[in-house]
This record gives C-alpha cells, structure tokens and sequence, in this order.
C-alpha cells in the first residue's frame, strides 16, 4: 500500500491532496518540524531518498520528488481529467503550468523564504546587511520573474477556471503551494482577481477540504 510520509508545512500537501482526488488507498505518517530550525526531523530526513518532502513509499519503493510522485500516483490511477491526454486541447496548457510550478514558481517562492527566515535568525547587528541583499535580489530576481508569472497566471485564468483549462488538473495541484505561498508573503495583491478567485476554488474543492483536515494545519506553507 502506498504511504505519505507528510511533513507538516511542507510540499507533501499537495501529494495529500492528489491521494484523495484520486481516492486512493494509501496511508499516512506524519512528522512535526524542529522548533528551532524549522527543518524536518532527523528521522524524516533518515528515511526521505533526498532528505526532504515529499516522499512515498510503496512496498519497496521508496520514490521522492513531488512531480515523479505525481507521475507515479497517475500511472497507478489513470485520470484524464487530472493529467489531459496528449489529443486534448488543454494539454500544452497543463504542461506549461505543471512544469511552471516546480521548475520557475516555488524556487523562487523558496529562495524568498530562505532569505526571510535567515533574517530573522541572524545576530542582530547583521541584519541590515542581510536585509539590504535581500532587497536587491528580491528587486532585481525575486519580483520581476514572479510578477510575470503571476501575469500569465492571471491572462489564463481569465480564459479558463483552472491552470488545466476547464476542470481540476495537477498542474493546480502542483500550482496551490507556490500560489499559497506568494498570497501569504504578500505578492498575490488584489490586483491578480482571477488568481485570489482560484485560491478560493481550490480551498473549496472537497478532496482539498478533506487533504486540509487531515493535514491539522492552517496553511501548506511555513509561516514566516
């Protein structure tokens, strides 16, 4: 039987939620993070391929990567709504998206929450100097990419309901974590309507209610 190893405040939500789209069987171990480096837990990291979330295992296997988690759970449980078929007229959509997702959105989300968090943790004489790089990099890479992501986002959105097209896709599902993360750290403003529009659809969703209840946690993101 296949089993989420989830860490809390963490990517593996997304796995969570694809399980109960999918209406898997499958079973649930969760880990806390250390309260004073807000990393995942020596046992998480011991049995986690990488050392990080998400990770799966399935008798043998033990299989990490969210997007190689995500090919692996459709493969298992074919769902043409979830992944288009390559016939379909959304399909270069969904890969677009998908791929945007883990290759261009959540490194830099990433990036802007490493800088945030060694801001807070560095002596107190230092901060200035570390605020003042991350301003730079935050004007000169962190704002300018995301914002023409967040664009593009918002120019689709106004054509489709979903990041897929016209139904639920993974390239959403891959898409709510970065997507959560810029609305908490304050780049998803009221000028992106139709993006806040889809973080409210996605937080509707019923197998996303069910992911959120299990999971216990306010948000799939760090708070920071």
């Amino acid at each position: 039987m296949i089993t989420l190893h989830h860490l809390e405040y963490s990517q593996s939500f997304r796995i969570l939620w694809l399980l109960e789209e999918l209406g898997a069987d499958y079973g649930l171990e969760t880990y806390e993070r250390e309260s004073a480096t807000l990393l995942a837990p020596a046992a998480y990291k011991a049995r986690s391929p990488t050392g990080a979330a998400p990770f799966i295992t399935d008798g043998e296997l033990v299989l990490a990567e969210t997007s190689a988690i995500v090919d692996y759970l459709l493969d298992k449980y074919p769902n043409d709504a979830l992944r288009p078929l390559p016939s379909g007229e959304n399909r270069a959509r969904h890969l677009f998206w998908s791929h945007t997702a883990q290759g261009s959105m959540t490194p830099i989300l990433m990036m802007d929450s490493v800088f945030r968090i060694i801001c807070a943790r560095v002596p107190f004489f230092l901060r200035p100097l570390i605020g003042a790089i991350f301003k730079r990099v935050n004007e000169g890479f962190v704002l300018p990419r995301l914002a023409a992501l967040l664009d593009r986002a918002e120019a689709d959105l106004g054509s489709a309901p979903w990041f897929g097209g016209d139904a639920l896709s993974t390239a959403d599902i891959l898409l709510s974590y970065p997507m959560e993360c810029a609305s908490m750290r304050g780049y998803l403003t009221d000028s992106y309507p139709g993006c806040r529009g889809w973080l409210e659809r996605i937080y509707a969703y019923p197998s996303f209610v069910v992911a959120k209840r299990k999971d216990g946690k306010p948000s799939m993101v760090l708070p920071l």
